[in-house]
């Protein structure tokens, strides 16, 4: 794996995703089915954060444009190796991760896109570049009031990946994140019938229809994941962020994420 995108709308999960999955593997109880090795100085930093947040029950600051942020360059850009052991008789995975956290403003920016907001034309310029690979898209509300802004914003990526000529060669997973929640945590091994199909139709629709079915495929993912095989309940709980929303763990001893790699494997062709 080269160069992908992690997009998606505010507090749709992508620096805490990125936290955990820089950290988890670190994490004492983790089932270690991988290591992963920070390339650069943010990608150290972003580690070491995620160690002093996420175990101890603090939330992970989301990345916001202000000040510090002017273009996508003073964005944190992250690079790591992945090596992961899949299984008995399956080979190890090798994976480089490179990857900016673009935050969600950015991203819903697309479907009133500004001509003169450079940081988006940046942002769409970067994404879509042709060493990109793919990207991996988070969506986080799965309530069908969702489906009208989650299809909107489809429409217009996908008349930008048109306009580039990436439609045929970018691939896309597509994840539901947050799937501790009860609610959503039963539709997670078939997430494209039992969460995109149920509660998202438009938005699937809008992108089975634009993409070929070798370069999309959909995801359910939790960075907290649940307290237990026998315990279902989310282990994770709301807090104040600085923002007014912000998720926190529950109990760190039993942090157990559930299918942060799975979407790499496929963006990766492994």
């Amino acid at each position: 794996m080269g160069n992908i995108c992690i997009i998606g709308p505010r507090a749709s999960g992508k620096t805490t995703y990125l936290a955990g999955l820089s950290y988890f593997a670190e994490a004492k109880g983790s089932g270690r089915n991988y290591t992963i090795t920070p390339v650069n100085e943010d990608s150290k930093e972003l580690t070491i954060n995620a160690e002093n947040t996420i175990l101890q029950g603090l939330s992970v600051e989301p990345t916001r444009l202000g000040d510090g942020i002017q273009t996508v360059d003073d964005l944190p850009y992250y690079s790591f190796v992945i090596e992961a052991n899949r299984g008995l008789f399956r080979p190890k995975t090798s994976i480089q991760l490179n990857v900016r956290d673009y935050p969600g403003e950015v991203f819903e920016q697309i479907i009133n896109a500004n001509e003169e907001d450079s940081i988006h034309e940046e942002f769409i310029d970067e994404c879509l570049m042709p060493d990109v690979d793919g990207g991996l898209l988070l969506f986080t509300e799965w309530e069908s009031s969702s489906d009208r802004f989650y299809s909107q914003l489809m429409a217009r990526f996908l008349e930008m990946l048109d306009e580039r000529g990436r439609l045929d060669n970018y691939r896309l997973a597509v994840a539901m994140s947050k799937c501790e929640r009860g609610e959503i945590w039963p539709g997670r091994l078939d997430p494209e019938i039992d969460l995109f199909g149920v509660y998202l139709k438009k938005t699937l629709n809008i992108l089975k229809r634009g993409l070929p079915p070798k370069n999309l495929r959909f995801f359910a993912m939790s960075t907290f994941g649940v307290l237990g095989k026998y315990n279902p309940r989310p282990n994770r709980v709301n807090a104040f962020g600085s923002d007014g929303r912000a998720s926190i763990l529950r109990d760190p001893p039993c942090w157990n994420p559930y299918n942060l790699l799975e979407p790499l494997y496929w963006l990766n062709g492994s």
